[in-house]
């Protein structure tokens, strides 16, 4: 291909199907609003540990950890959606040797994202999993937050998840193209 066909304008219909992908960049704006909300809630979370942090037991301040740590896996997957999502569907960040650019998106693509944002679900179902589970220890008392029935169909998801996040990444390894060469047994 020349130069000069590689930057002649686009005629008008593939031009404006071309420029649609800005119609995304609202989208983004908004996961970035999500996000400082998610700051907020984190914060207000760990002012509540530390203000009745005499008065809790060791459950309780576990917890309240599991939700901060469940805060800052959901704001990593917006991160992911937001920086790998805007790099891939709607323009490049220009980032290339900047000190700060995540490892991860020097080679993203929508099948690479799909695969790590199916691993970031599958952690935080982890955490909500692993927080019911100390909470189910409470089943069949007065106030408890879960029921037995609750926890299996958590399980349940969880499992659909972990499935899934293989299936998708199954897919995402078959379509990838193949290097050429002999089988040496580690396909």
């Amino acid at each position: 291909m020349s130069t000069k066909d590689s930057t002649s304008p686009l005629r008008p219909l593939p031009m404006l199907i071309f420029s649609s992908r800005w119609l995304q960049l609202p989208l983004y704006l908004g996961l970035i609003v999500a996000q400082i909300v998610y700051v907020f809630l984190f914060l207000k979370e760990l002012y509540h540990l530390v203000m009745h942090a005499a008065e809790f037991g060791e459950q309780q301040i576990m917890l309240v950890v599991l939700g901060l740590i469940d805060v800052v896996m959901i704001s990593n997957l917006l991160v992911m959606v937001i920086v790998g999502g805007y790099e891939t569907f709607v323009s490049r960040l220009g980032l290339q040797d900047h000190p700060d650019q995540p490892e991860w998106l020097s080679h993203v693509n929508a099948g690479v994202l799909k695969v790590k944002l199916a691993m970031a679900i599958i952690g935080i179902s982890s955490i909500h999993l692993l927080r019911t589970f100390i909470e189910a220890s409470q089943i069949g008392s007065p106030g408890a937050n879960v029921t037995s029935e609750g926890v299996m169909w958590q399980t349940i998801i969880h499992s659909v998840f972990i499935l899934s996040a293989i299936g998708i990444a199954y897919v995402d390894r078959m379509t990838q193209p193949r290097h050429h060469g002999g089988k040496d047994g580690h396909d």
